[in-house]
């Protein structure tokens, strides 16, 4: 995610990383990102706010500082601050990139996570199988197999950002 941010936004030299440390994934995710700053020349910062409010204060500490973007990571929270996360980035001119296409379809800039419907898919293969007899025990653990990149335009264009022609060639859905 924050390549994909980089690539999008090559002034970046500071990103806000929201997430949610209790949450295994999340955990893995933050150290991965953290890893591959340094290589990109970016500054990471890990911020786990609880409510709007706290979600507020981190956009307005970012905000203020040249190169500066987000990541917004799928927890329950930011899900539940959508609309907000939107409209704080777009009213601070932030890039960001998040997990879920909805924010991309709802006004974000670019989004690149599971495909959340192959999730759903995958899930019910198991309870098929667990309904014929399969013990939950013996069933592999699966690791997401597809991925979607999609970009906003018109959000790009409101930020002053030209997408890369070769980011847009990769984008699973792109809206103009």
């Amino acid at each position: 995610m924050l390549e994909l941010l980089k690539e999008i936004a090559p002034h970046l030299r500071r990103v806000a990383v929201i997430h949610n440390p209790v949450q295994a994934p999340q955990i893995a995710m933050w150290h991965a990102i953290e890893a591959v700053a340094p290589s990109l020349g970016v500054v990471v910062s890990a911020v786990a706010p609880r409510d709007g409010a706290e979600i507020e204060h981190t956009i307005e500490v970012f905000r203020n500082e040249p190169g500066s973007g987000v990541i917004v990571l799928p927890n329950p929270i930011t899900n539940l601050h959508r609309e907000l996360l939107i409209a704080l980035m777009a009213r601070h001119r932030l890039p960001a990139v998040y997990a879920y296409p909805y924010f991309v379809s709802d006004g974000g800039l670019v989004s690149y996570g599971v495909d959340p419907a192959g999730q759903f898919r995958q899930a019910a293969l198991y309870v098929d199988r667990i309904l014929k007899g399969a013990k939950p025990a013996d069933l592999p653990v699966q690791q997401p197999t597809k991925f979607q990149l999609a970009i906003n335009l018109r959000t790009a264009k409101a930020l002053g950002i030209e997408v890369p022609a070769t980011l847009l060639s990769r984008a699973d859905e792109v809206i103009e």
